[in-house]
């Protein structure tokens, strides 16, 4: 096969999905061996349901067969180091590699660096996936196709970057240039105790979730009806599962949606067998004698369960950028163009950062957040990162939705169609269309 012939691979914008034209989707009645140029224009990405031009040109590194002093120099000396082993992480290491095939790589990660779309998990139980099946692919086989030393289950403890030296329970590394990519974790607001409350914020929790909830249907109750907490109610809703889920808004994702777009998603998860309870705030959480769980409400009945999941938000970690004295706002504040933090030759990206006061927890920016780090680190300024709105999509089959763009404060919403199946909506700044809505 030459190379014009061959296979070629697209990743969606927007949660990352890779089309593979050797494998096709015969899920979707895509053939293997069909070229993403032969797709029909409305097909849409399996995975969150953007459309095919929210595809893009996708490259796996491959790095080329070096010598046995290369290789030394790989697994020992100074180079780059990267703290964190989730999509942000390896999207890095993919980036800087691109750039060098010999400069070091040492990534740091506190689990075993296998590589996962976090999106499909609030969609797997409907899929009856596994943790073999959620996996893309290996730590250690993407360590080895990379040329990283992979330091798995290792945590970062301490960052000097006057000294140029990350301190982690494996030792200290010194490093030339360091990329942050820490991610964020579950927000839990104190009346929620953290061993009575499930947060899938990873791999390795929902597998152990599954794993709880065997093959018996349960009684489920979600806290936070935003984009996870919706999701997990309608997976877990189609897996079999009894399903309340609570917020402390009246309607689903209303701090989101405008007020007509949140009672549609509410109507439309409700007659998918939902309970939902809006206005509901939680006062506490404690295990009964038998092992199920009470959830109390202020000014409501108690809830008896089998189980709780937290879907209350995500913050950053910032102890090891505290420790470092890096600025601090809403996230790890990084410049725009270059993602530098305040500190020389230490970078970050993905859902720890920080862009114009604003946290960036999208799948879509973390690629070219990682080309511009990558570009920035091998001197090539000119390849500044340019932020653009992202694309948005909840994942619920009851109702899906899509969103270009991030609503505005000051914006005005107006209906641009609305039927019984779909409706579309739109907001305007000073009459020009700012951000796009369809449910349906």
């Amino acid at each position: 096969m030459t190379q014009d012939q061959a296979w070629k691979q697209f990743i969606c914008r927007a949660c990352g999905l890779i089309y593979d034209e050797q494998l096709g989707d015969p899920d979707s009645g895509i053939a293997p061996g069909t070229r993403f140029a032969e797709i029909p224009d409305d097909w849409v990405c399996p995975l969150c349901g953007v459309v095919k031009a929210d595809f893009e040109p996708y490259e796996v590194v491959s790095v080329a067969q070096v010598s046995s002093g290369a290789e030394l120099k790989l697994a020992r000396g100074v180079g780059v180091v990267i703290v964190g082993a989730g999509h942000a992480g390896w999207a890095a290491a993919e980036a800087v590699r691109a750039q060098d095939h010999l400069v070091p790589i040492t990534l740091v990660t506190a689990c075993e660096g296998d590589r996962y779309l976090k999106p499909e998990l609030s969609i797997a139980l409907r899929r009856h996936s596994s943790r073999e099946s959620l996996v893309r692919e290996t730590g250690v086989a993407s360590a080895e196709r990379l040329r990283v030393r992979l330091m798995s289950e290792t945590f970062a403890v301490g960052l000097s970057p006057a000294l140029h030296q990350l301190r982690t329970t494996r030792g200290n590394l010194q490093y030339s240039s360091i990329i942050l990519a820490q991610g964020a974790r579950p927000a839990l607001p104190e009346v929620l105790p953290a061993h009575l409350c499930w947060r899938i914020n990873d791999l390795d929790a929902w597998v152990r979730l599954k794993r709880q909830l065997g093959d018996t249907p349960k009684h489920i109750v979600i806290i936070g009806a935003g984009m996870v907490g919706c999701e997990l109610a309608d997976d877990f809703m189609t897996a079999g599962h009894q399903v309340t889920l609570l917020d402390v808004q009246k309607a689903p994702l209303a701090t989101l949606l405008p007020e007509q777009a949140s009672e549609r998603l509410r109507t439309a998860l409700e007659g998918a067998g939902v309970r939902f309870m809006g206005a509901a705030q939680v006062a506490g959480v404690t295990q009964l004698d038998h092992g199920a769980r009470s959830v109390a409400l202020v000014g409501a009945p108690t809830l008896e369960c089998d189980e709780v999941v937290a879907a209350t938000g995500l913050v950053t970690d910032t102890r090891l950028a505290v420790g470092a004295q890096l600025t601090i706002h809403r996230g790890i504040v990084v410049d725009p163009l270059t993602l530098q933090t305040s500190a020389p030759d230490v970078y970050a990206l993905g859902d720890c950062v920080s862009i114009n006061g604003t946290p960036c927890r999208f799948i879509e920016p973390i690629s070219k957040q990682a080309h511009a780090i990558a570009s920035a680190i091998a001197g090539h300024v000119d390849v500044p990162y340019s932020h653009s709105a992202p694309v948005i999509r909840l994942k619920t089959y009851s109702l899906p939705l899509v969103m270009h763009g991030i609503p505005a404060a000051q914006g005005q919403w107006r209906v641009v169609s609305d039927t019984s199946q779909q409706l579309k909506m739109a907001q305007q700044i000073e009459g020009v269309d700012c951000c796009t809505l369809e449910l349906g």
